[in-house]
């Protein structure tokens, strides 16, 4: 046997046993490579644990398939690389792409049916050129598993952004949105919320949507304080198998034993999340003749705990000249009444600026007649969520409330020094009783001076949990402000506070992550279009091309001789 023939045996048989050694060890060990930059195709600890979870068959349907616009192609793309990646670690998890407008005959049936799972396409205007169509697409998904189901949104509407921009947001919030509804429909409700009744708070159905979403993921009962003047003792023990208590809007005062009952709750490690109007004042007052209404500073008798537990909301309202808009009827042409437009300064529209997990990434979030914080030293760790602009000022209460201030003049020197006050806040840690070393209300065996760690969260408005109602008095989605047709990001804020408060499995977290996404200039694209083309289309070509004549030629040189 010739020496260049065993020598290419030797070769392939180092080689064929490289391969076995590289396949055995490739089923034993599992490892996936993400050379991204930012690792956006890495999951966190945190979705794999929750994949890990899914013993049986899960299946996802995502309705972003066909001839869609460019925007949405790369979220249709990033959405499909993420799901392979959840795959990868769970075979179980298996998904499909469906295009809802491909059949015309069986389309408008299927589109209903999405209507009616909540799952509403949104109209886009594409811009190719300079020409511009319409497109309707949904950027939805439905994961389903033992007979439950959950709608995934894929598109983060963003008040105010660009197409361009929402997406970018949405492919920041992947990981998270599917995760969350994975961890939904494979874990089973451990955690209970606790909607505190009895002292006038909002009715059930202003708290509808909110309700109905803490549902998805959280055991969820009323709790009245009404049974607390006869049994404090029981009250207090029935609340204490709760893990959150929420508390929207009260506009009645609280007894000492109610304090008494909440408190303890607290030190024995409870969440809270106090959604307070320390002001009486609402916007369908002002619709009246007279367009005014008078604020007052409305006496709940709880100043004295959130004093010992480190904050004080003050009787006072925001004005903010980053106010949200309001529609006024400014006369009458012909027998039309007609609108327009103002700033009304006294719902701040605020975005926020803090890198928290609860408010990182949101959009614009929606205040009504909204009181400023004060935080006091304690010891407790405290975070600012939300806080107004730099141009908003303190209005002292009682106060009138007139529509006419929309066209009040102002400049930079009126809130100079003045602004950015603080709306919203995290507490975190062992608070101290507001009876400690008190006359107690009500005599309690186990009565706990200092807690154990917990955590609240605090917003000086209660009217943010607040959904409007349609003229059927159906709730309407949170955030939706029916007077301007905007969407706030409230709902999520709300979640975001919930989840922070109840999450065990670090699923918050994964809203901090950071994705660097490059994109095209389209300016500059349009501009060059051809050459574009030429670089991105036949350039490729023209060197395959090249390629294949000279190794042709050389050939037919080396075989010719």
């Amino acid at each position: 046997m010739k020496a260049s023939t065993q020598h290419n045996i030797k070769i392939l048989g180092i080689t064929v046993f490289v391969l076995i050694v590289l396949n055995v060890l490739g089923s034993l060990f599992f490892h996936r490579f993400d050379l991204t930059k930012d690792k956006r195709y890495t999951l966190s600890q945190t979705s794999l644990a929750i994949v890990s979870q899914v013993r049986n068959p899960l299946s996802i349907k995502i309705y972003m398939e066909g001839d869609l616009p460019a925007d949405f192609k790369r979220l249709q793309q990033e959405t499909k690389q993420l799901l392979e990646e959840f795959q990868a670690y769970n075979p179980n998890i298996v998904f499909e792409f469906v295009n809802p407008l491909e059949n015309e005959d069986e389309n408008m049936s299927l589109v209903k049916s999405l209507y009616q799972k909540g799952l509403t396409p949104i109209n886009i205007t594409v811009d190719d050129k300079g020409k511009q169509s319409q497109a309707m697409v949904f950027p939805w998904a439905i994961a389903v598993y033992n007979n439950k189901e959950v709608n995934i949104p894929l598109l983060k509407n963003r008040m105010g952004a660009s197409t361009t921009q929402k997406v970018i947001g949405s492919i920041q919030h992947l990981e998270y949105s599917i995760a969350d509804a994975i961890n939904k429909i494979s874990k089973d409700r451990q955690k209970k919320v606790a909607i505190l009744k009895g002292n006038g708070e909002l009715n059930e159905i202003h708290i509808a949507k909110m309700l109905m979403q803490i549902r998805e993921s959280y055991y969820i009962g009323p709790f009245t304080l009404d049974s607390v003047s006869s049994n404090p003792t029981g009250s207090l023990d029935a609340l204490k198998k709760y893990d959150l208590a929420i508390i929207t809007k009260p506009t009645e005062t609280f007894s000492d034993e109610e304090k008494q009952v909440i408190d303890q709750f607290i030190m024995n490690g409870g969440k809270t999340l106090w959604l307070i109007d320390q002001v009486s004042a609402d916007m369908d007052s002002l619709y009246n003749q007279a367009g005014a209404t008078l604020a007052y500073p409305r006496d709940l008798n709880l100043n004295d705990m959130f004093f010992k537990y480190g904050f004080r909301i003050n009787p006072d309202l925001v004005k903010d000249e980053q106010g949200s808009p309001i529609k006024l009827a400014t006369g009458e042409q012909g027998s039309a009444t007609q609108y327009q437009d103002f700033v009304w300064k006294f719902a701040p529209q605020v975005y926020p600026n803090s890198q928290h997990p609860i408010v990182k990434n949101l959009g614009g979030i929606k205040f009504d007649f909204v009181s400023p914080i004060d935080t006091l030293k304690n010891g407790i760790k405290k975070t600012v969520l939300l806080q107004s602009s730099q141009y908003s000022k303190k209005i002292g209460t009682p106060a009138e409330i007139n529509l006419n201030i929309v066209s009040e003049e102002t400049s930079p020197k009126d809130y100079e020094g003045k602004g950015n006050l603080v709306l919203s806040v995290l507490l975190e840690g062992s608070f101290h009783s507001a009876f400690e070393n008190r006359v107690l209300p009500f005599k309690e065996n186990a009565f706990v001076p200092k807690g154990k760690p917990t955590k609240m969260i605090v917003v000086a408005d209660g009217d943010l949990a607040r959904n409007q109602l349609d003229k059927n008095r159906i709730p309407v989605e949170l955030g939706y402000d029916q007077r301007t047709g905007n969407l706030y990001d409230n709902k999520d804020f709300i979640m975001n506070s919930i989840n922070y408060l109840l999450d065990d499995t670090g699923l918050i977290n994964i809203r901090s992550k950071d994705l660097d996404l490059p994109l095209l200039d389209k300016e500059k694209v349009y501009e060059n279009y051809s050459q574009t083309q030429f670089i991105t289309i036949g350039l490729p070509i023209l060197i395959l091309l090249v390629f294949g004549l000279a190794f042709t030629y050389i050939r037919k040189r080396q075989y010719s001789k």
